[in-house]
């Protein structure tokens, strides 16, 4: 079988079974930290305890609904294949259908009641057994097409009826783009050498968008969307390893390191025929929702990594700032912001007339230093050691190769840099770090301030604000707003910023609703869900935060092995849409079958998981949180 993704993000987690003891007094102390603010009895539903339960649990007076689970008609005219998703599905259906293993999402309002809107989605990756079935039904070539149209993202088109939030079938607005889908390349690097290749010799226009991840929305009313593990879909013979650049191995892209066998079916994905093709993936990817006709653009002026999160606010003086992670072990946390002011308004004239901002900019890479204080490094050619000696010889190689930038330029490396959000009332920033199994641990990095917990089993929340209130600053100062964890186990190293904060573990999506509520989205591994040091966190959850008061409650369990993922509310906040990813990814030691049977149900090995949005509102038409 193919090597799984979720290894590489998680080795060794599964067999921790007791914590290395931490000092915590290098976090920054509590000057930092908000004490008062509005809403202090917010959030005021009943916390749902912790659960292993195959279902989705949320509190008394809620409903939760699923909406858009995989195989779902996209709601594309003339193209809604029915049927159950998997084996017995072509390519072809799934290029038209909801992909696999949902994630980072968000919602556009239609009219001004938010009664109608698009829900526009990522799908991350996926699982082969359950795409192609055990025996991988089917050519190799179209096992890889199927492979490709499973990810990417889907536009779908929704609706509040008297009974609750509905799909509309068709839609103009539906559609699907996946690792098919002719997509632009705009920005520094466009054209240049690296990014030319046989089938695009002028290096600017690439197939497809795959390892979708995180998010972000722009001011002017467009979806970004965030490729993360690129890496794991390019391969090659592993005797070609041997001649991997350092820029390959610093991305992961060597030959014989591939999850998959893509590259003997498709020759795009051969490094050792097509070296530049990685190099056209890892990038922002910005979408019209509006218009299903338009072209996406990949924007290379926000630097080439494993995309976590794209998260926009407007500096001061009007122009753009996006807050990036690169979701890996030690890598780094980015800002860029623009050169010119956004032109207010989201409708089709404002987006056109903002359409270049992303592409004239500088990228900035943070240090965190002890104190709680921080630095915005840029990442500019000529400056800093990025030059022709360092291996720069442009500005599109700084871009490129983003990472070896950061390292240059001595950004702090972070315990894997996950969604970013920020608060809409004060502008502080928020940033998730999942954990970090390997911090401390001989030949790699140690504790530090920002950083401070050896053996990161479970990860934090780390927040900042910028000098001035001013997003682009190039000061900060930081602090933890959560060390998380298990507090019962003293060697956790867990902190909370309220005695009566639920507990949980590898905070992964964050959201900020229009009332300054914190939605927290959790993403511990399948093989360590139930287990020591684990036990007491049950299955991954959802949980809101006032960050003025500290009180986090826990809002939703997800059903066994699953994430939870891509949280977003409706503007009046009477409903929450929240993304389910892979049920089941853990499988039974003994059968090999998956350890869920949700949305469905049914016999294992018969009903085949599949990840799903789910519409969460209450009973009685209130607003969701209180």
């Amino acid at each position: 079988m193919p090597l799984d993704r979720r290894h590489f993000l998680h080795t060794g987690a599964a067999a921790v079974v007791a914590l290395i003891g931490n000092d915590l007094t290098q976090a920054t102390p509590a000057r930092n930290e908000v004490r008062a603010g509005p809403h202090d009895g917010l959030p005021g539903f009943r916390a749902v305890p912790a659960t292993l339960h195959d279902g989705i649990t949320v509190p008394d007076g809620y409903e939760a609904k699923v909406l858009y689970p995989w195989g779902t008609p996209t709601g594309i005219a003339g193209a809604m294949p029915e049927g159950p998703p998997g084996a017995g599905q072509s390519a072809a259906d799934q290029a038209v259908q909801a992909g696999m293993h949902h994630d980072g999402m968000h919602f556009f309002p239609l009219d001004a009641a938010g009664t109608r809107g698009l829900l526009v989605m990522n799908h991350e990756y996926t699982d082969d057994r359950l795409l192609h079935g055990q025996e991988n039904q089917g050519e190799p070539a179209e096992r890889v097409r199927k492979t490709l149209h499973a990810m990417g993202v889907s536009v779908i088109e929704v609706r509040r009826t008297a009974t609750g939030w509905t799909q509309v079938l068709p839609s103009r607005y539906a559609r699907r783009i996946h690792g098919d889908t002719p997509i632009r390349i705009a920005g520094p690097a466009a054209g240049t050498a690296a990014m030319r290749t046989t089938a695009n010799p002028s290096g600017d226009t690439v197939l497809g968008t795959f390892a979708n991840c995180a998010m972000g929305v722009t001011p002017w009313g467009t979806y970004l969307t965030c490729e993360e593990n690129f890496h794991g879909y390019f391969g090659g013979p592993t005797a070609a390893a041997a001649q991997a650049t350092p820029a390959q191995r610093r991305y992961r892209t060597v030959p014989g390191a591939q999850w998959n066998s893509h590259w003997r079916h498709n020759e795009r994905f051969d490094l050792t025929r097509h070296p530049n093709e990685p190099h056209r993936f890892g990038w922002v990817v910005e979408i019209d929702p509006f218009d299903p006709d338009s072209v996406p653009v990949k924007r290379t002026a926000l630097g080439r990594k494993a995309q976590e999160s794209a998260t926009c606010t407007l500096t001061r003086d009007g122009r753009v700032a996006v807050y990036m992670g690169d979701d890996a072990a030690f890598e780094y946390v980015y800002k860029f912001v623009s050169t010119d002011r956004v032109k207010p308004g989201t409708d089709a004239a404002a987006r056109a007339a903002n359409r270049h901002l992303l592409d004239d900019g500088t990228l900035y890479v943070a240090r965190y230093d002890a104190g709680g204080r921080g630095a915005w490094i840029a990442l500019t050619h000529g400056r800093a050691g990025l030059d022709a000696a360092a291996g720069f010889e442009d500005a599109a190689a700084v871009l490129i190769h983003a990472r070896l930038a950061a390292d240059v330029v001595g950004a702090t490396a972070m315990d894997r840099p996950e969604w970013i959000a920020v608060h809409p009332q004060n502008g502080e920033v928020y940033l998730a770090l999942s954990n970090n199994n390997q911090r401390g641990a001989p030949g790699q990095p140690p504790a530090d301030a920002a950083n401070p917990r050896a053996l990161n089993l479970y990860g934090g929340i780390l927040r900042w604000r910028e000098d001035g209130g001013d997003a682009a600053s190039t000061g900060f100062a930081w602090d933890h707003f959560v060390l998380a964890g298990d507090t019962a186990l003293p060697a956790s190293g867990a902190r909370y910023p309220h005695a009566d904060a639920d507990l949980f573990g590898s905070p992964d999506g964050l959201h900020f609703d229009s009332a300054g509520l914190l939605w927290i989205q959790t993403d511990m591994s399948g093989p360590t869900i139930g287990k020591p040091p684990f036990a007491a966190l049950g299955n991954n959850q959802l949980l809101c935060a006032n960050p003025a008061t500290g009180q986090i409650k826990r809002f939703l369990v997800g059903p066994t092995g699953c994430e939870v993922t891509g949280c977003v509310l409706t503007p009046d906040r009477r409903a929450l849409f929240v993304n389910i990813q892979h049920p089941g990814e853990r499988r039974d030691d003994r059968t090999g079958l998956p350890s869920s049977t949700w949305p469905d149900g049914g016999p294992p090995g018969r009903t085949p998981p599949r990840s799903a949005t789910v519409v969460v509102r209450r009973t009685d038409g209130g607003i969701v949180g209180t």
